[in-house]
Protein backbone atom coordinates (compact mmCIF):
# COMPACT_ATOMS: atom_id res chain seq x y z
CA UNK A 1 0.00 0.00 0.00
CA UNK A 2 1.40 2.93 -1.03
CA UNK A 3 1.04 6.87 0.64
CA UNK A 4 -1.10 7.92 -1.48
CA UNK A 5 -3.56 5.13 -1.73
CA UNK A 6 -4.06 4.21 2.18
CA UNK A 7 -7.19 2.51 3.24
CA UNK A 8 -8.32 0.14 6.20
CA UNK A 9 -7.29 -0.47 9.45
CA UNK A 10 -3.87 2.07 10.31
CA UNK A 11 -3.52 1.92 14.31
CA UNK A 12 -1.67 4.44 16.07
CA UNK A 13 0.92 3.58 18.05
CA UNK A 14 1.12 3.80 21.86
CA UNK A 15 4.22 5.46 23.12
CA UNK A 16 6.40 2.58 25.42
CA UNK A 17 8.39 4.21 28.35
CA UNK A 18 10.94 3.34 30.81
CA UNK A 19 10.31 3.94 34.72
CA UNK A 20 12.34 7.32 34.06
CA UNK A 21 10.28 8.44 31.15
CA UNK A 22 12.58 7.59 28.29
CA UNK A 23 11.60 6.29 25.48
CA UNK A 24 11.63 2.64 25.49
CA UNK A 25 12.94 1.03 22.02
CA UNK A 26 12.69 -1.96 22.14
CA UNK A 27 9.28 -1.94 23.34
CA UNK A 28 8.31 0.36 20.28
CA UNK A 29 10.21 -2.13 17.95
CA UNK A 30 7.85 -4.98 19.44
CA UNK A 31 4.92 -2.84 19.10
CA UNK A 32 5.98 -2.33 15.23
CA UNK A 33 6.52 -6.51 14.85
CA UNK A 34 3.34 -7.24 16.17
CA UNK A 35 1.06 -4.87 13.90
CA UNK A 36 3.10 -5.50 11.00
CA UNK A 37 2.35 -9.34 12.09
CA UNK A 38 -1.00 -8.98 11.78
CA UNK A 39 -1.47 -6.87 8.69
CA UNK A 40 -2.08 -3.30 8.87
CA UNK A 41 -2.39 -1.00 6.51
CA UNK A 42 -0.67 1.26 7.81
CA UNK A 43 0.79 2.91 11.04
CA UNK A 44 0.58 6.58 13.23
CA UNK A 45 2.08 9.14 15.77
CA UNK A 46 -0.10 11.18 16.65
CA UNK A 47 -2.82 12.36 19.76
CA UNK A 48 -2.48 8.17 20.87
CA UNK A 49 0.73 8.17 21.01
CA UNK A 50 1.43 11.09 23.62
CA UNK A 51 3.17 13.44 21.07
CA UNK A 52 2.06 16.39 22.49
CA UNK A 53 3.99 15.59 25.84
CA UNK A 54 7.25 15.97 23.93
CA UNK A 55 9.81 18.20 23.70
CA UNK A 56 11.25 18.09 19.84
CA UNK A 57 14.22 16.46 20.53
CA UNK A 58 11.89 13.68 21.66
CA UNK A 59 9.55 13.70 18.46
CA UNK A 60 12.43 13.23 16.07
CA UNK A 61 13.37 9.97 18.50
CA UNK A 62 10.27 8.59 18.21
CA UNK A 63 9.33 9.00 14.27
CA UNK A 64 13.16 7.92 14.01
CA UNK A 65 13.11 5.18 15.89
CA UNK A 66 9.50 4.05 14.12
CA UNK A 67 10.55 4.75 10.80
CA UNK A 68 13.36 2.24 11.65
CA UNK A 69 11.69 -0.49 12.96
CA UNK A 70 8.61 -0.30 9.82
CA UNK A 71 11.64 0.15 7.53
CA UNK A 72 9.11 1.26 4.63
CA UNK A 73 7.01 -2.07 5.16
CA UNK A 74 3.99 -0.20 5.68
CA UNK A 75 3.38 3.54 5.60
CA UNK A 76 4.24 6.31 8.51
CA UNK A 77 1.46 8.50 9.45
CA UNK A 78 2.84 11.16 11.66
CA UNK A 79 0.56 14.33 13.34
CA UNK A 80 2.71 17.63 12.86
CA UNK A 81 -0.01 19.66 14.34
CA UNK A 82 0.70 23.07 16.11
CA UNK A 83 -0.95 26.59 17.41
CA UNK A 84 1.16 28.22 14.84
CA UNK A 85 1.55 27.55 11.14
CA UNK A 86 5.41 28.25 11.28
CA UNK A 87 5.55 26.06 13.80
CA UNK A 88 3.61 22.94 12.36
CA UNK A 89 5.31 23.67 8.57
CA UNK A 90 8.48 23.24 10.95
CA UNK A 91 7.39 19.75 12.43
CA UNK A 92 5.76 18.83 9.40
CA UNK A 93 9.78 19.11 7.48
CA UNK A 94 11.36 17.45 10.56
CA UNK A 95 8.68 14.76 9.97
CA UNK A 96 9.25 14.27 6.61
CA UNK A 97 13.33 13.78 6.91
CA UNK A 98 13.06 11.52 9.70
CA UNK A 99 11.15 9.20 8.06
CA UNK A 100 7.24 10.21 7.61
CA UNK A 101 5.34 8.65 4.43
CA UNK A 102 1.88 11.10 5.49
CA UNK A 103 1.02 13.65 7.69
CA UNK A 104 -2.08 14.03 9.42
CA UNK A 105 -3.13 17.90 11.14
CA UNK A 106 -5.65 19.17 12.99
CA UNK A 107 -6.59 22.75 13.05
CA UNK A 108 -5.12 25.11 15.52
CA UNK A 109 -6.93 24.90 18.67
CA UNK A 110 -5.59 27.58 21.04
CA UNK A 111 -6.90 30.75 19.63
CA UNK A 112 -10.11 30.79 17.29
CA UNK A 113 -9.13 30.58 13.79
CA UNK A 114 -11.67 31.71 10.81
CA UNK A 115 -11.99 29.44 7.33
CA UNK A 116 -9.20 31.88 5.61
CA UNK A 117 -6.76 31.77 8.76
CA UNK A 118 -7.16 27.53 8.15
CA UNK A 119 -7.23 27.39 4.70
CA UNK A 120 -3.87 29.36 4.69
CA UNK A 121 -2.56 27.39 7.99
CA UNK A 122 -2.78 24.06 5.93
CA UNK A 123 -1.59 25.84 3.08
CA UNK A 124 1.89 26.88 4.65
CA UNK A 125 2.36 23.64 5.90
CA UNK A 126 1.59 21.47 2.66
CA UNK A 127 3.92 24.08 0.64
CA UNK A 128 6.63 23.10 3.22
CA UNK A 129 6.65 19.40 2.32
CA UNK A 130 6.54 16.70 -0.59
CA UNK A 131 3.88 14.54 1.05
CA UNK A 132 0.68 13.43 1.42
CA UNK A 133 -1.73 15.15 4.13
CA UNK A 134 -4.37 13.76 6.41
CA UNK A 135 -6.52 16.75 7.85
CA UNK A 136 -7.89 15.71 11.07
CA UNK A 137 -11.49 17.06 12.20
CA UNK A 138 -11.60 16.98 16.41
CA UNK A 139 -14.18 18.24 18.45
CA UNK A 140 -11.79 20.97 19.57
CA UNK A 141 -11.27 22.18 16.12
CA UNK A 142 -14.04 20.73 13.69
CA UNK A 143 -13.67 20.94 9.62
CA UNK A 144 -17.06 20.71 8.07
CA UNK A 145 -17.00 19.17 4.62
CA UNK A 146 -17.05 22.76 2.78
CA UNK A 147 -13.81 23.88 4.55
CA UNK A 148 -12.06 20.55 3.78
CA UNK A 149 -13.22 20.86 0.14
CA UNK A 150 -11.71 24.28 0.24
CA UNK A 151 -8.49 23.22 1.56
CA UNK A 152 -8.19 20.37 -0.73
CA UNK A 153 -8.90 22.30 -3.40
CA UNK A 154 -5.98 24.41 -2.03
CA UNK A 155 -3.08 22.18 -1.07
CA UNK A 156 -3.19 19.33 -3.62
CA UNK A 157 -1.30 17.00 -1.42
CA UNK A 158 -4.28 16.70 1.00
CA UNK A 159 -5.13 13.44 0.34
CA UNK A 160 -7.65 12.39 3.47
CA UNK A 161 -9.88 13.44 6.10
CA UNK A 162 -10.02 11.80 9.56
CA UNK A 163 -13.32 12.31 11.10
CA UNK A 164 -13.19 12.53 14.71
CA UNK A 165 -16.05 15.57 16.08
CA UNK A 166 -19.44 14.35 16.76
CA UNK A 167 -21.75 13.21 15.79
CA UNK A 168 -18.99 11.40 13.84
CA UNK A 169 -21.55 8.93 11.61
CA UNK A 170 -23.29 11.70 10.27
CA UNK A 171 -19.90 13.51 9.67
CA UNK A 172 -18.90 10.94 8.29
CA UNK A 173 -21.91 10.58 6.08
CA UNK A 174 -21.85 14.31 4.90
CA UNK A 175 -18.02 14.63 4.36
CA UNK A 176 -18.32 11.65 1.43
CA UNK A 177 -21.12 12.92 -0.23
CA UNK A 178 -19.28 15.88 -0.32
CA UNK A 179 -15.88 14.75 -0.74
CA UNK A 180 -16.72 11.92 -3.42
CA UNK A 181 -13.40 10.44 -4.52
CA UNK A 182 -11.22 14.24 -3.48
CA UNK A 183 -10.74 12.49 0.00
CA UNK A 184 -10.26 9.76 1.36
CA UNK A 185 -12.15 9.51 4.60
CA UNK A 186 -11.29 7.28 7.62
CA UNK A 187 -13.15 7.21 11.00
CA UNK A 188 -10.98 7.67 14.80
CA UNK A 189 -11.64 7.96 18.22
CA UNK A 190 -10.58 4.58 18.97
CA UNK A 191 -12.53 2.91 16.18
CA UNK A 192 -15.93 2.79 18.22
CA UNK A 193 -18.46 3.41 14.89
CA UNK A 194 -16.09 1.57 12.94
CA UNK A 195 -18.56 -0.88 11.38
CA UNK A 196 -21.41 2.29 11.14
CA UNK A 197 -18.32 4.89 9.87
CA UNK A 198 -17.81 2.07 7.20
CA UNK A 199 -21.82 1.67 5.97
CA UNK A 200 -21.77 5.72 5.31
CA UNK A 201 -18.22 5.80 2.93
CA UNK A 202 -15.18 5.63 5.39
CA UNK A 203 -12.61 3.71 3.80
CA UNK A 204 -10.88 2.94 7.47
CA UNK A 205 -9.34 3.82 11.02
CA UNK A 206 -6.96 4.46 12.60
CA UNK A 207 -7.51 2.83 16.10
CA UNK A 208 -4.86 1.81 18.83
CA UNK A 209 -2.54 -0.56 18.31
CA UNK A 210 -2.88 -3.16 20.54
CA UNK A 211 -5.67 -5.22 18.96
CA UNK A 212 -5.05 -5.31 15.24
CA UNK A 213 -6.00 -8.32 14.50
CA UNK A 214 -9.75 -7.56 15.52
CA UNK A 215 -10.14 -4.30 13.90
CA UNK A 216 -8.65 -6.31 10.68
CA UNK A 217 -10.55 -8.74 11.02
CA UNK A 218 -13.61 -6.75 10.89
CA UNK A 219 -12.49 -4.79 8.15
CA UNK A 220 -12.08 -7.74 6.19
CA UNK A 221 -15.53 -9.46 6.91
CA UNK A 222 -17.25 -6.31 6.07
CA UNK A 223 -15.62 -5.53 2.42
CA UNK A 224 -16.87 -8.80 1.53
CA UNK A 225 -20.21 -8.51 2.83
CA UNK A 226 -20.65 -10.33 5.80
CA UNK A 227 -21.68 -7.48 7.91
CA UNK A 228 -23.22 -9.51 10.35
CA UNK A 229 -20.25 -11.52 11.11
CA UNK A 230 -18.34 -8.43 11.35
CA UNK A 231 -20.83 -6.83 14.14
CA UNK A 232 -20.44 -9.99 16.14
CA UNK A 233 -16.48 -10.09 16.30
CA UNK A 234 -16.88 -6.12 17.04
CA UNK A 235 -19.23 -6.36 19.45
CA UNK A 236 -17.59 -9.73 21.34
CA UNK A 237 -13.90 -8.80 20.83
CA UNK A 238 -13.68 -5.16 20.45
CA UNK A 239 -17.08 -3.27 22.01
CA UNK A 240 -15.89 -4.07 25.83
CA UNK A 241 -12.25 -2.39 25.28
CA UNK A 242 -13.65 0.66 24.19
CA UNK A 243 -16.35 1.37 26.05
CA UNK A 244 -13.68 0.90 29.23
CA UNK A 245 -10.82 3.16 27.17
CA UNK A 246 -13.37 6.37 27.00
CA UNK A 247 -15.26 6.03 30.04
CA UNK A 248 -13.32 8.97 31.58
CA UNK A 249 -10.48 11.50 30.95
CA UNK A 250 -7.33 9.68 29.28
CA UNK A 251 -7.51 5.87 30.73
CA UNK A 252 -7.03 5.00 27.16
CA UNK A 253 -3.65 4.84 27.64
CA UNK A 254 -4.04 3.53 31.02
CA UNK A 255 -5.65 0.57 29.63
CA UNK A 256 -3.77 0.14 26.49
CA UNK A 257 -0.39 0.15 27.55
CA UNK A 258 -1.23 -2.49 30.81
CA UNK A 259 -2.82 -4.76 28.06
CA UNK A 260 0.35 -4.60 26.35
CA UNK A 261 2.56 -4.90 29.33
CA UNK A 262 0.88 -8.37 30.23
CA UNK A 263 0.85 -9.55 27.11
CA UNK A 264 4.34 -8.92 27.05
CA UNK A 265 4.99 -6.34 24.33
CA UNK A 266 5.65 -3.28 26.21
CA UNK A 267 8.01 -3.50 29.56
CA UNK A 268 5.90 -0.54 31.59
CA UNK A 269 2.62 0.80 31.47
CA UNK A 270 4.30 4.12 32.51
CA UNK A 271 2.03 7.37 31.16
CA UNK A 272 3.60 10.52 31.16
CA UNK A 273 2.23 13.50 32.96
CA UNK A 274 -0.55 15.28 33.60
CA UNK A 275 -2.20 11.79 33.77
CA UNK A 276 -5.48 10.52 35.97
CA UNK A 277 -4.88 8.60 38.77
CA UNK A 278 -6.46 5.35 38.60
CA UNK A 279 -8.90 4.35 41.42
CA UNK A 280 -8.93 0.82 42.40
CA UNK A 281 -12.54 -0.18 40.62
CA UNK A 282 -11.17 1.25 37.44
CA UNK A 283 -8.05 -0.43 38.13
CA UNK A 284 -9.64 -3.86 38.56
CA UNK A 285 -11.87 -3.36 35.36
CA UNK A 286 -9.05 -2.92 33.59
CA UNK A 287 -7.32 -5.82 35.09
CA UNK A 288 -10.79 -8.09 34.54
CA UNK A 289 -10.86 -7.19 31.17
CA UNK A 290 -7.53 -8.00 30.08
CA UNK A 291 -7.88 -11.18 31.30
CA UNK A 292 -10.55 -11.68 29.08
CA UNK A 293 -8.89 -10.51 26.33
CA UNK A 294 -6.10 -13.15 27.23
CA UNK A 295 -8.12 -16.00 28.11
CA UNK A 296 -9.05 -15.59 24.08
CA UNK A 297 -5.68 -16.22 23.17
CA UNK A 298 -4.38 -12.61 22.23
Amino acid sequence: MTADRIEGVVPILLSPFLDDGRLDVESMERQVEFNLAAGVHGLGLAIGSEMFKFNEAERGEIISVTAAAINKRTPLIVNVSAAGSDLAAHYAKLAEQQGADVLMIYPPTFLPAGVEEIVDYYGRIARAVGIPIVLQDVVQAPISAAVALRIADACENVKYIKVESTPVTAKVAAMKAAAGDRLTVFGGAGGGYFIEEMRRGARGTMPFSTQPSEFLEVWSLFQAGDQARARQVFDSRIMAVNRLALQEADVFYHLHKRLFVRMGVFTTAHVRSPTMVLDEATRWEIEDIIDGILARGA
